[in-house]
């Protein structure tokens, strides 16, 4: 990543924590290169499994025509965060999928982190751009159907979309109320 959109992704990630300045501080010179940061004001973070989730970032990354949004990994804790525009109103259904809104905090590296337990597979680019919920629903329905298939569950179909039979990966659902 060249300095000035390091930097701007920087400004932009920042700006979610309580104190920008010692975030930066942090992911610059800190011990840990960890700041925590509040969901819910310019992004939510959708939570998903790592096998689902991993496999997720794998495809929209070959959606060339659609930018990803950023994307984080936690390996300790076996789950990857899509980045999201705030939806107070939104919904999301299935096994081992949770949505981190308002009141909520992630513990995020810096930016260029792309190593480590805790990494960005698509660090944000300071732009503000998100995942879109619409395609994020579509990849994770279509994940969840080959990761089925590929552990030899039958995959029955539902509205037209692939439901996976394995309970641990659910079928996540975007539902608008």
């Amino acid at each position: 990543m060249a300095l000035t959109e390091w930097t701007r992704s920087m400004e932009w990630l920042a700006a979610a924590s309580e104190d920008p300045g010692a975030c930066k501080q942090e992911w610059q010179n800190g011990s840990t290169g960890i700041a925590l940061l509040e969901a819910g004001r310019f992004w939510d973070v959708l939570i998903v499994p790592e096998e689902l989730g991993l496999r997720v970032a794998d495809l929209l990354e070959e959606l060339a025509l659609l930018e990803s949004g950023p994307c984080l990994l936690d390996a300790r804790r076996r789950h990857v965060g899509f980045l999201l525009p705030p939806e107070p109103q939104t919904v999301w259904i299935g096994t081992g999928v949770r949505l981190l809104g308002a009141g909520t905090w992630i513990a995020a590296p810096a930016p260029h982190c792309r190593w480590g337990a805790l990494r960005w597979l698509v660090p944000p680019d300071g732009t503000g751009a998100l995942n879109m919920p619409e395609v994020l629903e579509v990849a994770l329905q279509r994940s969840a159907g080959e990761l089925s298939r590929l552990q030899g569950h039958c995959a029955p179909a539902v509205h037209g979309q692939i439901a996976p039979a394995q309970p641990s990966l659910g079928r996540p659902q975007l539902v608008r109320q």
